[in-house]
């Protein structure tokens, strides 16, 4: 397991109109992770530009946590900028992200993989040159009937989902911390059986 610093990032789309698609959750758990940390986010210059950061500790670890505001299909450069300031190996660097291959309410981690057509994934693989950096997958589920994926993800998220978001927000912090602490094998093993 790595001293850290670790880079987390949680992806999204910038300005009101996306704050609550289901695209932008994994802003939503950086911010409750910036809330749980004391860290305020501010916006970065020079190498930092196109995010809101800020630097703490979390689980016990140091932490750099950002939020792009460039679009999520441009997600990348902003990442990679804070990588080579922090001289962070992506590595160390967790992405927390939606998932549609994932039933609403469920959290996942992993290392590496596929990008499941998710652009801000493709961005951040094609800017950092691999696909070996960790993920918190937040399950938004799969679109109803036949909705077009691109669609729904820019969608809020429904009323009903709505009165379980905090929770799943949580829950997602709460599966940040735990990899952070444990190591991701460890923390698979707490975090797969309770979601």
């Amino acid at each position: 397991m790595s001293e850290g610093p670790f880079l987390v990032v949680g992806l999204g789309n910038p300005g009101p109109s996306y704050a609550g698609n289901r695209h932008n959750v994994g802003a939503m758990v950086l911010d409750e992770l910036a809330a749980r940390a004391g860290v305020k986010l501010s916006p970065g210059k020079g190498k930092r530009a196109r995010t809101l950061i800020g630097e703490g500790r979390l689980a016990g670890r140091r932490v750099v946590l950002a939020r792009p505001t460039s679009y999520m299909n441009e997600s990348g450069g902003p990442v990679r900028g804070l990588l080579d300031y922090h001289s962070i190996p992506p590595t160390d660097l967790v992405v927390l992200h939606d998932e549609l291959d994932i039933p609403f309410a469920g959290v996942r981690l992993k290392r590496g993989g596929g990008e499941g057509g998710h652009n801000g994934l493709r961005s951040i693989t094609r800017s950092t040159g691999t696909k070996d950096y960790l993920r918190v997958r937040v399950g938004i589920g799969r679109p109803p009937g036949r909705q077009d994926p691109a669609d729904f993800v820019l969608k809020d998220f429904s009323a009903t989902e709505r009165k379980e978001l905090d929770l799943l927000v949580a829950e997602a912090a709460d599966a940040t911390e735990e990899l952070l602490a444990l190591g991701l094998e460890a923390a698979q093993n707490v975090v797969h059986p309770r979601t």
